[in-house]
């Protein structure tokens, strides 16, 4: 009798099974071990130092001028002389009476640290053009090689608070502070190099108020908080020039050997001695002389 489909496919499986085990019991030959590759590092990558946009170098600096002003080291000249002059919007000079008083205090704290020969106020009166080689024109006038640009600039904003109410009431409305005025500004100075044409470094001392006033004078009462805000914001103006300044002069080259020599030379030079003074002459020459130019 022939045995059945599925009892055929058992038996199929049964032998299959034993065919795999048979295989797995036999033992397997030995096969040489193999060492990982010695792979070398991947390279670091270059630092980038070229633009690859072109739209962007379109200007009026030149792609080698450009590479040669980056490459320069930046650092504070020694013996340089300073002038601080307020400027406008565009950096041109401000032509307008002079009434703050950052820029002096500027002058004072700067001479005081003795980063330069001279800090100087700029007048803006001189002749000149408003532009960059105006600036350049007023500081060889000085004879600068740096100068400090300041200007400030303010934002105000004025809305009726709570007090408003009182409007109702005539008579009180005149008196109560019944209008809020928010001030916002900031103090900007800028190290600009005459020689270069180059900008050292920016700093910014922002400033705000906010105050209640009422309808009396308002013009007059946000003139007094603005000037307000800036004398107490000078210091710190000031302080961060002076950090600044600290660190161009920190990053100065050191002096070559043929400067220092020089110096040495000049220090150790003899001081010559005063030229003889001519003796006066006497009577009897006197009286030879004027026998002679009878």
């Amino acid at each position: 009798m022939r045995p059945t489909a599925p009892l055929s496919r058992l038996l199929m499986l049964l032998t299959a099974a034993a065919t795999l085990a048979g295989c797995g019991a036999a033992q397997r030959p030995q096969s040489a071990a193999m060492k990982p590759l010695a792979l070398a590092a991947p390279a670091a990558p270059r630092p980038l130092d070229t633009n690859h946009f072109q739209r962007d170098k379109v200007g009026t600096v030149s792609e080698a001028a450009m590479r040669e002003i980056l490459a320069a080291p930046v650092f504070l000249e020694a013996g340089a002389r300073l002038g601080i002059v307020p400027v406008e919007t565009g950096y041109e000079l401000d032509k307008d009476v002079p009434l703050s008083e950052v820029t002096g205090q500027l002058a004072e704290r700067l001479t005081d640290a003795a980063f330069f020969e001279v800090a100087s106020e700029v007048t803006t009166d001189w002749p000149g053009t408003r532009s960059v080689a105006g600036l350049r024109e007023i500081a060889t006038r000085y004879r600068a090689e740096y100068l400090l640009l300041y200007r400030h600039r303010f934002v105000d904003w004025q809305h009726v608070n709570g007090w408003g109410a009182t409007w109702i009431a005539v008579l009180p409305a005149l008196f109560v502070p019944h209008n809020t005025v928010e001030v916002a500004g900031v103090l900007e100075a800028t190290l600009f190099d005459v020689k270069t044409g180059t900008l050292l470094f920016t700093v910014y001392e922002r400033i705000g108020a906010e105050q209640t006033q009422n309808l009396w004078h308002p013009d007059r009462k946000l003139r007094h908080l603005k000037r307000g805000l800036l004398r107490k914001a000078t210091d710190s103006l000031a302080a961060k020039v002076d950090g600044r300044l600290r660190t161009l002069v920190a990053n100065r080259p050191a002096p070559t050997d043929d400067a220092v020599a020089r110096v040495k030379a000049q220090a150790a030079a003899p001081v010559p001695a005063p030229a003889p003074a001519t003796p006066a002459p006497g009577p009897a020459l006197a009286r030879g002389a004027l026998a002679e130019a009878r």
